[in-house]
Parts: structure tokens; C-alpha cells; sequence
């Protein structure tokens, strides 16, 4: 059974807002927690120089994961199309993933002149691990220097598939340092069951070094997993380049289903600043299902809700 979900106007236990959760839930009323962060102006007895600082914080930008498209990304033809539609949604950033054979220097160019970035990528864990160089000569090429993998296959999901993989991943990763890339692990639900008195994911990150592997934090996932979505995204903050945001929502009938950016009951003012504190550079919308609606009409509404939250 999927936890919970977080409703966003849920007070601490001792049922007192803090100073910043106040800002925050109130700025959120007047046009998102965009305003909170681009600084709601001088708020009587507040410490001048925090809110100078939280206000001199990077926000993330908005990205599109292209899995979200993967049916319509198989082709140069439908590609260019796709790479279009998402830039004219106002995203200036993608991560390749779910996509057809295609020249990566064409790719490239594409990109470019669409003023879209190649955030990031989901490549094979085979592929990185056997092809590293391959790998880095496409991502030079793209200019990205945030390859991740999407999850590994089920032999390494235990206690001592953990030690395997970080073994096997530490002359990996020190090969992407010297090129000016890191590499990034991208979370589902199973990689929160519990090994003794530990989750899988708590154990990568405990043990793994944050200079051989980084966060890819998945809202929805977590959630799904049972735990929460902002304490983790805290819990790796200085590690995590990118985040994947997708929403969760609940049917009447009791179905659980991925959702839009700010459709569903996921808490994304604690979400997104515990994103903003942590240095996380991307927020990638990704869906995996979209159901009845059109793909690029679902990525168009979570960039309108992270819009109007101080994502852009």
C-alpha cells in the first residue's frame, strides 16, 4: 500500500508553523513559492541577513525528461518535432531518455538551436561501465556533464549488491571526474525496501562517496516507497545536480496515478526549497504515464505550476 501522500498545509506535530514555513505557505497563496524565494519583501523582525542569503540562492531550472515523449522520439524526424513542442512549452533543458537511434552531433545541433540544454541522460548501467569512454565522447558532444542511469538490473538489489556496485562504479566515476562529469543514480520504489534495519537507497548513499555517486531523487517514487519526498531531496543536498518532480494523486476510486507538477498532493514548497537549499541545478518533469492526456499537454501544465512556484 502506497503511504500517505503529504498534504501541503500540514502543520509540524506541535502545530506551530516556523518563520519559514509561514513564508513560505503564505507567499504560496499569493502566486507560488516563486515569490518566497525571489523575496517577498521585508517581513517585520525577520533576519535581514538569511533572507538575504536564501534570496541569493540558485534556483533550479525547469527540464523536460523526454521518457515522458518516448513514443514520439523514435524517429530524427519525430525527435526534432518533439525537442520543438518542449521548447515552445518554455523548458530550456532535456534529459535524453527513450530515445531513437540518432547522430549525436545532430542531436546536438538540434538542441542548440532550440536554446535547449542536454541536462542530463539515462544510459545503460552495462553501457557506462563497459563503454565509459564511448559514453563520455557522446556527452562532450552534447555538452552534459550529468550522465545518470535509470535503475540497475535485480541482482544487485541486496545488501551486498550495494558493495558490488560501488565497486564496480569507483574507477567509472573517476574516469567521468577527469572529463568534468559526475554520474547520478535515478530511484524507483523497490530501492526503499528494507536490508536489516536499512533501505537500499539509504545504504548507496551512506556508503557510496558523493564524488563517485550523486542523487537522482524521484518525488514520486519516494512517495510511492513510502517515504518523503523533501526529506530525501535534504538528505542528499550538495550531491544531487538534478531531481526528477513528478506529482502523485489519488482517484476516487481509489487509484494511485503519476500526475502533473502541482496536481496531485505531493508537498512541493518543502519539495522545492529543501531542492534549492541542497544546489540542485534541474527540476525534470518526467511522467511516466499521462493516461487519457496528450504527453506534451501534461509537461505543459507541470512547467505552468513550477512557473508560477519559482521554477523556470
Amino acid at each position: 500500500m502506497v503511504a500517505d501522500p503529504h498534504v501541503r498545509d500540514r502543520r509540524p506535530a506541535g502545530g506551530l508553523f516556523t518563520r519559514r514555513e509561514f513564508l513560505a505557505s503564505a507567499c504560496a497563496a499569493a502566486g507560488g513559492l516563486g515569490a518566497l524565494l525571489a523575496g517577498c519583501g521585508h517581513v517585520p523582525g525577520s533576519d535581514t541577513e538569511e533572507n538575504e542569503r536564501e534570496t541569493a540562492m540558485a534556483r533550479p531550472r525547469a527540464g523536460a525528461q523526454l521518457y515522458t515523449v518516448r513514443e514520439v522520439v523514435k524517429t530524427p524526424a519525430d525527435i526534432a518535432q518533439s525537442l520543438k513542442k518542449v521548447a515552445d512549452i518554455g523548458y530550456t533543458g532535456v534529459q535524453l531518455s527513450g530515445l531513437g537511434p540518432m547522430d549525436a552531433k545532430e542531436l546536438a545541433d538540434m538542441a542548440q538551436g532550440l536554446g535547449l540544454a542536454i541536462a542530463a541522460t539515462h544510459v545503460g548501467w552495462e553501457r557506462v561501465r563497459d563503454d565509459t569512454d564511448g559514453v563520455i565522447a557522446e556527452h562532450k558532444v552534447w555538452g552534459c556533464t550529468h550522465p545518470a542511469i535509470g535503475g540497475l538490473p535485480g541482482d544487485y538489489y541486496s545488501a551486498d549488491g550495494v558493495k558490488r556496485f560501488l565497486d564496480e562504479l569507483a574507477p567509472v566515476a573517476e574516469r567521468l571526474a577527469q572529463e568534468g562529469m559526475d554520474f547520478s543514480y535515478h530511484n524507483h520504489n523497490h530501492e526503499l525496501a528494507r536490508y536489516g534495519d536499512k533501505t537500499w537507497l539509504a545504504m548507496l548513499y551512506e556508503q557510496g562517496s558523493p564524488d563517485h555517486i550523486k542523487a537522482e531523487i524521484d518525488t514520486y517514487w519516494i512517495q510511492a516507497g513510502g517515504g518523503d519526498p523533501a526529506a530525501w531531496v535534504a538528505k542528499c543536498a550538495g550531491r544531487e545536480p538534478v531531481l526528477h518532480v513528478k506529482d502523485m494523486a489519488i482517484t476516487p476510486q481509489r487509484e494511485v496515478r503519476f500526475a502533473e507538477v502541482g496536481e496531485g498532493n505531493l508537498n512541493w514548497p518543502a519539495i522545492l526549497q529543501a531542492a534549492t537549499d541542497g544546489g540542485v541545478e534541474w527540476c525534470l518533469v518526467e511522467q511516466d504515464n499521462c493516461y487519457e492526456r496528450d504527453p506534451f499537454e501534461s509537461l505543459a501544465i507541470s512547467y505552468r505550476n513550477l512557473k508560477a512556484m519559482g521554477v523556470s
